[in-house]
């Protein structure tokens, strides 16, 4: 049988095909998904004090975008900003999300580079310590 006269396959493939084949019709093609997790680090680009970063962004890629909700999921308690070369730019040709946009989408903080670094990621305003005084009982 020459390929352009093989049957479409029925599964992904045809040595999926053949296997099936050779099973008993009891079981089941692809019946189950099983969740796995890839571990990966991530290196922040500037350290600005415990648990707060700037990462500089020019290309921003889907791959990049991916990795920083799952940081974000998995690390709450971090605060990362993101300053873009130009977070204008869309995330590719045929969308109409910009960089800012996606960032404001999914709770992050940015800037461009040609506005510069805003004072309270440098210098965040000090929060007010409130402190109660105890009554004699």
């Amino acid at each position: 049988m020459t390929r352009r006269n093989r049957v479409r396959s029925t599964l992904k493939s045809h040595l999926e095909d053949r296997v099936k084949a050779l099973l008993p019709d009891y079981v089941q093609y692809e019946p189950d998904r099983l969740p796995y997790l890839v571990e990966h680090t991530y290196k922040p680009d500037f350290k600005l004090r415990e648990n707060v970063y700037i990462e500089a962004k020019g290309l921003f890629l889907p791959a990049d975008r991916a990795k920083h909700l799952y940081i974000k999921e998995q690390h709450p308690d971090v605060t990362i900003y993101f300053l873009f070369q130009d977070s204008n730019k869309k995330l590719n040709r045929s969308s109409k999300t910009t960089y800012g946009m996606w960032a404001e989408k999914y709770g992050y903080e940015y800037s461009d580079i040609k506005a510069g670094i805003p004072e309270h990621w440098i210098n965040p305003p000090a929060t007010k310590h409130t402190t109660k005084s105890k009554g004699k009982k």
